[in-house]
């Protein structure tokens, strides 16, 4: 049995905020902004917008999407760094306000690698036969720990919140391979106290190796080469290290994923709103062989290859 994505769903907030309105409220510029990063704009919630509310407008599509109901689910792992409160986690208020009464929640914290180790927890759980269907969220609203007076990261970070509901795929498609891992010791370049502290020059050497690596690992994991690959949807968290990891797979530019102009940084979100993304754009088709990577805090990493389809 192979385990894959039958659904697929997003939501981002609203409010734009663009470089030029960030301008406004530091010592930054639009074109210091852009060139160091690729952002051109954000997405901010409102203060009624809790994450647990972004999470649930996410699933909400996934589950249309995948022509299920809420009772049909039996797990929801929802990927965050910005609960709404530590507990209840936002995995159980995301049951509660869908109604999925049948379904176990848990939340899953590995920063900005969050999706891809809730996908691949999924995996497990609909492989061995235990659950049959798997609602996996990433959803942030990172505005809440930013702060707004540190240029550094003030420009990179963006709310939203993407979800998928997995189960089982027919034979030959969904996840081919994995890879996760952790290295704790460099959790003193990345982490909260009351706002996200980062130490960019590590973090961006970490990211450009890692990515590439992981990236390179799961496609030779699932028996294929760079040149079996069809898209690239990496974690969206500065342009040059997202141009590192298509250099590293010799992929064309308009083969990779790139949303990080419109949201930002938005953390575990930035894969499945990408690839939702990716998908409506008709860029994505059956039988598209996939890989998903992304990094974060802890320091944490993930990626997928997987066949697209059900």
């Amino acid at each position: 049995m192979n385990a894959g994505i039958l659904g697929i769903g997003r939501y981002v907030p609203e409010n734009v905020v663009t470089n030029f309105d960030l301008e406004k409220r530091m010592d930054t510029s639009d074109e210091w902004i852009r060139t160091r990063t690729g952002i051109q704009e954000r997405r901010i919630a409102s203060d009624d917008i809790g994450t647990s509310d972004m999470g649930y407008f996410a699933a909400i599509k996934a589950l249309e999407d995948a022509e299920i109901s809420a009772q049909d689910i039996d797990l929801i792992l929802v990927a965050t760094v910005t609960p709404d409160h530590s507990f209840p986690s936002v995995a159980c208020m995301v049951q509660d306000k869908l109604g999925a009464k049948n379904a176990a929640a848990m939340d899953v914290s590995a920063a900005c690698a969050g999706f891809m180790y809730g996908m691949i927890t999924a995996k497990q759980f609909i492989e061995s036969g235990a659950y049959k269907h798997v609602l996996v969220i990433g959803t942030e609203k990172l505005s809440k720990i930013t702060d707004w007076n540190d240029r550094s990261t003030a420009v990179l970070f963006g709310d939203g919140a993407g979800a998928v509901v997995m189960g089982p795929v027919s034979e030959g498609r969904g996840i081919l391979s994995f890879e996760l891992g952790a290295d704790g010791s460099g959790g003193k370049h990345l982490y909260q106290e009351e706002y996200i502290v980062m130490n960019g020059r590590e973090v961006f050497k970490f990211a450009v190796r890692q990515m590439g690596e992981s990236a390179l690992n799961v496609i030779e994991k699932a028996g294929l080469t760079k040149e079996d690959v069809d898209f690239l949807v990496p974690h969206q968290a500065n342009i040059r290290i997202m141009e590192a990891s298509r250099q590293r797979l010799e992929l064309p530019v308009e083969k990779m994923s790139s949303t990080i102009a419109k949201y930002g940084n938005t953390s575990s979100a930035s894969i499945p709103i990408s690839l939702v993304e990716e998908i409506e754009a008709g860029k994505i088709q059956d039988d598209d062989i996939i890989v998903m990577v992304g990094f974060g805090g802890g320091l944490t990493w993930g990626a997928i290859c997987l066949k697209w389809g059900k």
